[in-house]
């Protein structure tokens, strides 16, 4: 035999060493499943805050992550309660509701190109030159 060669080892060190790697493999999964987990409730929360009307999502530092409960669906279960209890103990980082007015944002209308009769002679020779400009 020659120097570098490895001798050959037992069957026993080889199932030592396998069972160390598949140890150590299934700690490293746990934390990225931990860590994967953490994120997703922090997801959610975040969702949930930008509904409540947050103002600042850096305020979901605040809450306790740990009181959030994931359920089999990968939801956090009592994410708007958790939310909704920030929003009484720290009202001033959600939008106030305002009474004062009710109005709504009002519909899109299309842009209504005007009538070549409604316009005036200096518009119509303005639109016409447009118009040649762009087919020239």
């Amino acid at each position: 035999m020659t120097e570098g060669a490895p001798q050959p080892q037992a069957d026993g060190d080889v199932l030592t060493q396998t069972q160390a790697r598949a140890d150590a493999l299934e700690r490293e999964l746990e934390e990225f499943r931990s860590v994967a987990q953490t994120r997703l409730i922090r997801a959610e929360l975040k969702v949930e805050a930008v509904r409540a009307g947050i103002l600042d999502l850096d305020g979901l530092r605040l809450l306790e992550i740990s009181d959030a409960k994931l359920g089999a669906d990968g939801e956090v279960e009592n994410a708007a309660e958790l939310v909704g209890q920030l929003r009484r103990a720290k009202p001033w980082l959600f939008n106030a509701g305002s009474s004062s007015s009710a109005a709504s944002v009002p519909p899109a209308q299309p842009l209504r190109q005007k009538p070549a009769t409604e316009m005036t002679d200096e518009e119509y020779r303005a639109a016409r030159a447009a118009l040649l400009k762009q087919y020239a």
